[in-house]
């Protein structure tokens, strides 16, 4: 009885708290115009339709690859079965950098480096899903996390005979001839993309919980490592 009736009282909490979210990602207005930037392959507002890219009416809250109808790639089916949801955090991450997120998207933009375009993008985007303040315990207006990479650890240079002692585990699952039967290829992956989708599953950009596991025991010179075996690993 108690809980039923705090319930209109947590549930005003909520609206409120996802209402001030939403105020603080930015501003609509000047995202529209960074949306000029995106028109080429996006329509998004009444009568939008697939381009080049899905149309992003309804984004916030909608599963990768979900929107019935469009051909998404490999890649991104697989993030959508992996359970990557379109919040404020993973659209920021992919606005930032697409391969972040989906190492082999089709999205050729090569990303959005303003955090503040990125955020008054998100509140442009966020007019055009349905209430978008009262999506479940706010998650799509919860304020992305600092996710950027220290260029340092980018131009870390791995050892790939480390990398090889290190592969064990990873080569239980993928495949050294780099084939990607159900398990996507990482034999000859560039290291960069390498050490990006690494970082995004240690700070839980990437849902995929075994990748995330893998990658929170890993410190930045074993990644490094593992890029470069990878990298220059015959098929």
């Amino acid at each position: 009885m108690l809980l039923r009736s705090l319930l209109p009282a947590v549930l005003a909490m909520v609206h409120m708290a996802g209402t001030a979210f939403s105020e603080d990602l930015g501003d609509a207005e000047a995202g529209a115009k960074v949306f000029a930037k995106c028109k080429g392959c996006h329509e998004v507002g009444q009568g939008a339709t697939d381009r080049i890219g899905p149309h992003l009416n309804g984004i916030f809250g909608r599963k990768a690859a979900a929107h019935a109808g469009y051909a998404y790639s490999k890649s991104m089916e697989r993030a959508g079965a992996d359970g990557l949801v379109w919040t404020a955090e993973t659209l920021d991450a992919y606005f930032e950098n697409p391969r972040a997120l989906v190492s082999k998207t089709r999205m050729s933009f090569r990303g959005l480096k303003s955090a503040q375009d990125r955020s008054n993008l998100l509140a442009y985007l966020r007019d055009f899903s349905d209430n978008p303040a009262d999506i479940p315990e706010a998650e799509p207006t919860a304020l992305p996390t600092d996710h950027d990479i220290d260029p340092a650890i980018l131009a870390l240079e791995g050892d790939p005979e480390f990398g090889e002692y290190l592969a064990s585990e990873c080569l239980t699952c993928h495949q050294s001839d780099g084939s990607a039967e159900g398990i996507p290829s990482i034999t000859l992956w560039p290291t960069e993309d390498f050490v990006i989708a690494m970082y995004a599953y240690k700070r839980k950009l990437r849902p995929h919980p075994v990748m995330q596991m893998m990658a929170g025991r890993l410190n930045d010179e074993e990644i490094a490592a593992l890029a470069a075996y990878f990298k220059g690993l015959d098929q």
